[in-house]
């Protein structure tokens, strides 16, 4: 049988035992065409990569342009809301869209405390960026609002640039523009959603993948300890000086300890009541109901509710008890104002730590309930959603938007299908802002930060993630440890910034490792694997074929060109000292001979008498380039090295199997004035070569 020029013989009656049928169920066949060059491959299969000029590039797109598209792809809910299957998804998003709700307004409130602002602010964020949202994202399930670590952050600038920071800093110069909280925390949101919506523009989407999953488990646990700490004065009933900076945990703890005295005993009577109910509920209620009801019991809102009644009946604000409520809670939506525009320049290298680390939280989550439910997600259409949400949020009082692990399960458990369960939510919201919001005024702020403390729970487990990435890398640990370290001892943006520099330089090293291996044959075929790993396969007489993974640049060169040495079993110091010799004796007429006599006498003298007949049992090294990715103009020349150096020897230099992209490297290089290589499509068309121009 011929097929393109190959004539393939078939033998199936060939004896083969039962044993290897069980093994693999596959026929003999043998394969016979003449030796293939790669220039030749070229010819037969045409090959002819064309890049295209950025003219071209940008008339393709021009032609390719679509404003229907465009705007589909830009503002999603256009593409789907008018598919929306009332019979499939209403109920759904409905019970979805009202559990999610009842989630909000204890979290809402918990974590608008924690930025430093009033409880309010929680639910603005449950309403304002959350629609806009719905318009603008691609992701169907994510509960987008208030995220601990993101309001954490944010405290954190508002504390160094709020009036009241100032204060507390002793700042009090009266020609220094002081600024409030709220000013401070939506300067911070809008410069985070320019930045995003700059993201988006540029295609900077893929940027989120880059925090490795090392890197935001030591993160995210280390900003657990941060929001512990900063919850443990409503938690006592102290007051506390704020402090601003590096060490500001350790100065923190230390003032905890210097003023327990002065703790509020009614206040930590309700700081146990409340994380004992929640404990309770989680870890045994929670669990026993689930298998009973569909909806999740909720528990932060039975908290919320049950301690505010306390409260009021037992006038806890008073000043028999002094524990410290919430206080007055506007009704209302808050009027559109923008922040301070002076501000923005002021927090804008601040905010950069805060918009990456809502940035991956938002798209990884994302991404992990799209792939649930086989979906598409587009990375820069969600940073396009954020910038938008973050913008409008901040002329409404909001903190920077993220999304929260537990909402979005929920939301996703209870039947939510697209994002119109967000609307349901906000809808709900919105009833609370406009009349029932002051009913929490009573609330004691120990009932939220207990919620808080126990939401904490699944980060601060994180720290059993150690043992999973030492299995994987100790890398992985090495990023792990200098994250928390630097987030909990220094601070969150510089430990941020130290992960991320420590994850690209275990990243580096990862791609700099490389690994290498001779190649032995399998009887009778062309299948060629590793020597060292299989043990029934044999090297070519006479031939040598190396396998090097990973690029030869610049960088790995040297690296490559050891390790082939070391492989092959040649000194290289040898072979360096015979170069110089050669050098030396063409400058007196002398022939390649006198080379290769010197190295053996080299060689004797070095006692490696294996290496004595190397002429004789080495004539060709065949290096396999299937599994570099790139080589650039110093791995080329590296390669000339390495043949010139085999050249003393009467070693001859064939390269094989290149990728499209790397022959294309071989191809320039020989344009620019290099010597060229002989090149073959495969090691087995290389190895017959060596074998017929040894006879």
């Amino acid at each position: 049988m011929t097929i393109g020029g190959l004539k393939i013989c078939s033998r199936r009656n060939s004896p083969i035992s039962m044993i290897e049928v069980e093994k693999a169920s596959m026929l003999d066949f043998e394969i016979k065409r003449r030796i293939i060059r790669q220039e030749d491959l070229e010819d037969v299969t045409g090959y002819d990569r064309h890049k295209n000029t950025p003219t071209e590039s940008f008339a393709a797109t021009l032609k390719s342009f679509s404003i229907k598209d465009a705007v589909f792809d830009t503002i999603p809910v256009l593409k789907w809301f008018p598919k929306y299957s009332i019979k499939n998804n209403l109920i759904g998003d409905l019970v979805a869209g009202f559990t999610v709700a009842i989630m909000h307004i204890p979290q809402g409130m918990a974590y608008g405390l924690l930025a430093g602002l009033d409880p309010i602010v929680g639910l603005y964020m449950a309403f304002f960026p959350t629609l806009v949202y719905f318009i603008f994202g691609t992701s169907r399930h994510v509960s987008t609002g208030t995220f601990a670590v993101v309001s954490i952050m944010t405290s954190k600038i508002v504390a160094t640039y709020s009036s009241v920071g100032a204060e507390s800093k002793g700042i009090t110069d009266i020609n220094e523009p002081s600024y409030t909280n709220y000013q401070v925390a939506t300067a911070v949101t809008m410069v985070c959603g320019i930045f995003q919506i700059a993201m988006c523009f540029f295609r900077l989407g893929a940027l989120a993948s880059l925090l490795s999953q090392s890197l935001v488990s030591g993160f995210t646990t280390a900003a657990a300890v941060h929001v512990i700490v900063a919850q443990s004065k409503d938690l006592l009933g102290v007051t506390l000086p704020r402090h601003k900076g590096a060490f500001k945990i350790i100065f923190s703890i230390r003032d905890i300890i210097l003023n327990l005295s002065t703790s509020n005993i009614y206040t930590i009577f309700v700081s146990i009541g409340c994380i004992s109910f929640m404990i309770l509920m989680n870890e045994i209620v929670k669990p026993w109901a689930a298998k009973r009801c569909k909806f999740p019991l909720p528990s932060e809102l039975m908290a919320v509710i049950g301690f505010t009644a306390i409260s009021y009946a037992l006038n806890l604000g008073g000043s028999d008890y002094k524990v410290k409520e919430v206080g007055k809670i506007p009704t209302g939506l808050p009027m559109p104002e923008f922040p301070p525009f002076e501000l923005l320049g002021l927090v804008a290298i601040d905010s950069i730590a805060v918009c990456i680390v809502s940035v991956s939280i938002v798209i990884s989550m994302a991404l992990i309930f799209a792939k649930k439910d086989s979906y598409e997600v587009r990375a820069n259409q969600e940073l396009l959603a954020l910038g938008l949400s973050n913008i409008v949020g901040s002329c409404f009082s909001c903190i920077p938007l993220s999304v929260s692990l537990s909402r979005s399960i929920i939301q996703h458990q209870t039947g939510g299908k697209t994002q119109f369960a967000s609307v349901v939510s906000a809808g709900l919201i919105l009833i609370l802002l406009l009349w029932v919001g002051p009913l929490f005024e009573t609330l004691p702020r120990a009932t939220l930060a207990g919620i808080i403390i126990v939401a904490l729970k699944g980060m601060i487990l994180q720290i059993g993630d150690l043992k999973k990435f030492y299995r994987e890398s100790v890398l992985d640990v090495a990023v792990w440890i200098a994250t928390f370290l630097t987030v909990v001892i220094i601070d969150i943006d510089i430990g941020l910034l130290t992960g991320v520099c420590v994850s690209f330089i275990a990243l580096y090293i990862k791609g700099f490792k490389s690994y290498s291996c001779l190649l032995g044959q399998v009887s009778n075929t062309e299948i060629y694997v590793d020597v060292a790993n299989h043990k029934n396969v044999t090297e070519v007489p006479g031939v040598k074929i190396f396998r090097y993974y990973g690029s030869v640049n610049f960088a790995t060169s040297a690296g490559f060109k050891k390790e082939l040495f070391d492989k092959i079993g040649i000194n290289h110091k040898i072979i360096r000292r015979a170069s110089l010799c050669g050098n030396k004796n063409d400058n007196k007429n002398s022939t390649l001979k006198g080379s290769v006599s010197y190295i053996r006498d080299a060689v004797e003298i070095e006692g490696q008498s294996e290496a004595k007949s190397l002429k004789c049992n080495l004539n060709s090294l065949i290096i396999d380039l299937s599994c570099m990715p790139h080589i650039d103009m110093s791995g080329y020349r590296t390669f000339l090295e390495i043949r010139n150096e085999m050249k003393l020897l009467d070693i001859k230099v064939l390269l094989t199997s290149p990728s499209d992209c790397v022959y294309d490297s071989l191809r320039r290089a020989v344009k620019i004035g290099e010597q060229s290589f002989e090149c073959f499509p495969s090691i087995h068309d290389a190895v017959i070569y060596s074998n017929k121009i040894q006879q």
